[in-house]
């Protein structure tokens, strides 16, 4: 069959990797796609802001079986217009990915349905911030209502400091669109979790738990960022606790986007932090997150296409995934500055004897070829993901192949996964 990824990061690298590996796999093509994607597919051209683009790329390819990486095309209706023109694609419609492209919706939702979550205020003016800052206890998280790529949310210290960006967010100063409503949220204390399932609109399938590191620097210091690298081992959380974040938070979920009309297939990723009050969401994402599907995909033992047919089938059922025990670890090589400003075009080194590292898989996030070298090409450039028996062997592979990569500026956090190898 023919497979088409629409995106060009690390997490489209991944599931063109493991998408490769089906059985049922012929040719796969990623659009754009990165330098190492073109490695093992077909990079074609696309523009991922215009649906008209990618339905003429569709047009032309034929897919069998459309998988959307990022969150712009799912907000633009891509996975309606394709399925309303008969081509099989795994994702959320539009409707359905409200959960991610508006927070004020996902807050409202999970009060309507009961679902565990932070006290919170939506704001659409500077007045509706000042009334609300009187309800909160510092710290105060503000978050931007659309899609900021990662970096619309501010940990703010003081109400000033919540009130500055809140406002700076409505006037459209810090993040344009994104910014037009701001959702106020209570800070939550303890650990966070990416618990991803497979849904088919009813059923849903987890996949393994893992931990993303978000801020940019050592002991989770400096600003937001998409993501400097995750884990998963399968101590992560307990058999216990999986069912219970099925019954309590995925399925309800699901269940509840049926019910209010807009049936939710494909995959969702409930980012939740472990509280003493128990699980509580923090945000949806309504596609694999990055970089955790590096270090989860690198634990898949089954087929990944059969998965993604069933959930499009309406098909899925809690026994579609069969996982390695191992543990795998995700180290994100990033531009210096990111996620600021930062220069790109930097030539790459040593990433053929980082991959000869044992259990070792570069994925691509932000790169571009000249000739026969790579450059960088974005502010997250690689995910040096490597799968080992336990987390520690995991991550000093993956740490191992990192210090045999070089480009001027590389940034990455020297403790992915410390936490829990101290616990």
């Amino acid at each position: 069959m023919k497979i088409l990824v629409l995106g060009g990061g690390g997490r489209e690298h991944a599931l063109v990797w493991k998408l490769a590996q089906s059985a049922r796999a012929g040719k796969v093509y990623c659009a754009p796609g990165n330098a190492g994607i073109a490695e093992e597919a077909e990079c074609v051209a696309v523009d991922l802001k215009s649906l008209d683009s990618m339905v003429a790329l569709a047009n032309q390819l034929q897919p069998d079986l459309t998988v959307v990486g990022p969150e712009l095309p799912l907000m633009l209706g891509v996975v309606d217009e394709f399925t309303r023109r008969g081509w099989r694609t795994f994702g959320p419609t539009r409707a359905a990915a409200q959960l991610e492209t508006s927070k004020s919706f996902a807050k409202e939702f999970l009060a309507r349905h009961r679902i565990p979550t932070a006290h919170y205020a939506i704001c659409n003016s500077s007045e509706d911030v000042r009334d609300a800052l009187a309800h909160f206890h510092t710290p105060i998280v503000v978050k931007a209502d659309g899609l900021a790529a990662g970096k619309g949310v501010v940990i703010a210290k003081t109400k000033d400091e919540a009130a500055t960006a809140a406002n700076d967010m409505l006037t459209g100063r810090m993040l344009g669109e994104a910014g037009s409503r701001v959702v106020l949220e209570e800070f939550l204390q303890g650990d966070e979790l990416s618990f991803l399932v497979v849904s088919d609109g009813e059923r849903v399938a987890p996949l393994v738990a893992a931990q993303d590191h978000k801020r940019a620097g050592d002991g989770d210091t400096g600003p937001n960022t998409g993501g400097m690298g995750a884990y998963t081992t399968k101590t992560i959380i307990d058999d216990q606790m999986r069912d219970w974040l099925v019954a309590h938070i995925a399925r309800p979920v699901v269940a509840g986007m049926k019910e209010e009309g807009a049936e939710y297939k494909g995959v969702l990723y409930c980012g939740l932090m472990m509280t003493a009050r128990g699980p509580m969401v923090l945000e949806f994402n309504c596609r694999f997150g990055d970089p955790e599907t590096q270090p989860i995909l690198m634990r898949l033992e089954s087929d990944l296409v059969e998965a993604m047919e069933a959930s499009i089938d309406g098909r899925t059922s809690d026994g579609d995934f069969k996982w390695s025990n191992d543990a795998a670890a995700c180290v994100v090589m990033a531009s210096g500055g990111y996620p600021g400003a930062f220069e790109s075009g930097k030539k790459m080194t040593g990433l053929n004897d980082a991959a000869k590292v044992e259990g070792v898989k570069v994925f691509h996030a932000g790169t571009s070829r000249r000739n026969s070298d790579f450059l960088t090409a974005g502010g997250r450039v690689l995910g040096v993901t490597a799968r080992a028996a336990d987390l520690q062997t995991a991550i000093d592979r993956a740490y191992e192949a990192c210090a045999k990569i070089s480009f001027e500026d590389a940034h990455y956090r020297k403790d992915i996964a410390a936490r829990a190898l101290k616990r």
